[in-house]
């Protein structure tokens, strides 16, 4: 529209509307200006973003978003009055909320599939060492941030909240596959760079109240959720000969015991033959030493027995 017709417009609207406020043709106009932002989707917006994907379609996106605010920007100048009476009296959504919702429902709702998978991917990638184009995913979140408010679908169809659940699952991957590869020390400083990524560079893209709940999700699936499998891992780390070592121990302990066993065993035999060969020969002076001899080192071995138990 040129400017004198721009300027017919806003009369016409205010002639109209002045009269009777809260009249028929109030209600008239403020169905016109709704009517405007429908056609301009239809016509223009939905066949532009057809057979377009991924990054794509997201820039496609961000750039009939900024076109549908310059057009509300003017628009409300011309229908403001509808905002001052009319609206307010009948408590419908303001002129810009309106025209915000019109692109929610019939955009941004219908190609919310697409966008989502697209925004995950990007981070993820990101999350892998990937350059990714920043400000196009901040784009899309605050689209998705101001889009939808009064909406029917706002509260089934949110993208942080999607980022949030991704997150989850892309970190309960990574946690299973670094407990089988990761020492306790490795797996730590992993989990320390993963909480610094996702604070310096994933939660900017999120509104506030979301910020803090990614670092929770993070902190969940990485140390929580393997608490007790972590602890078991630091104890190896710290001791790591200890199973070796009692393994050993137990091995080796009973083979000594059962030496020791077999000493006492000959020693008693022999002070048994001793004593009747003393007898025999009527020589008691030697049996008494002899069996003096054997239970001395009997109780030698004996204790050497007790020793080994306690070790």
């Amino acid at each position: 529209m040129e400017f004198v017709e721009l300027t017919k417009l806003s009369r016409t609207i205010y002639e109209l509307s002045t009269p009777n406020p809260l009249g028929e043709y109030s209600r008239e106009l403020y169905d016109y200006y709704k009517r405007i932002f429908e056609e301009y989707i239809t016509s223009k917006v939905l066949p532009a973003l057809n057979g377009k994907k991924d990054q794509d379609l997201l820039q496609e996106i961000v750039r009939r978003w900024s076109i549908l605010k310059t057009m509300t920007y003017w628009l409300c100048r011309f229908f403001h009055y509808l905002d001052r009476y009319f609206i307010a009296r009948r408590k419908l959504p303001s002129l810009q909320q309106t025209s915000h919702n019109t692109f929610y429902n019939l955009v941004y709702a219908e190609t919310f599939g697409p966008v989502k998978d697209a925004v995950k991917a990007m981070i993820n990638r990101e999350r892998e060492g990937e350059q990714i184009d920043q400000a196009l995913v901040k784009s899309i979140l605050a689209i998705n941030a101001e889009n939808g408010v009064g909406s029917l679908k706002q509260h089934k169809q949110n993208l942080e909240e999607a980022i949030l659940e991704d997150t989850a699952a892309f970190y309960s991957q990574k946690a299973s596959y670094w407990m089988q590869k990761k020492s306790y020390n490795e797996y730590m400083l992993a989990v320390n760079q993963c909480l610094t990524h996702e604070k310096n560079t994933v939660s900017p893209y999120l509104q506030a109240k979301n910020q803090k709940k990614l670092l929770e999700v993070v902190e969940q699936e990485l140390l929580n959720a393997h608490a007790n499998e972590l602890e078991r891992k630091k104890q190896v780390d710290e001791f790591p000969l200890a199973d070796h070592k009692q393994t050993r121990s137990e091995a080796v302990l009973p083979s000594a015991q059962l030496s020791v066993y077999r000493r006492i065993w000959v020693i008693i035999v022999h002070c048994i033959i001793v004593f009747f060969t003393g007898l025999h020969m009527l020589d008691f002076a030697y049996c008494c030493s002899s069996l003096v001899a054997g239970f001395y080192v009997v109780s030698c071995l004996s204790l050497s027995v007790l020793m080994l138990d306690a070790n």
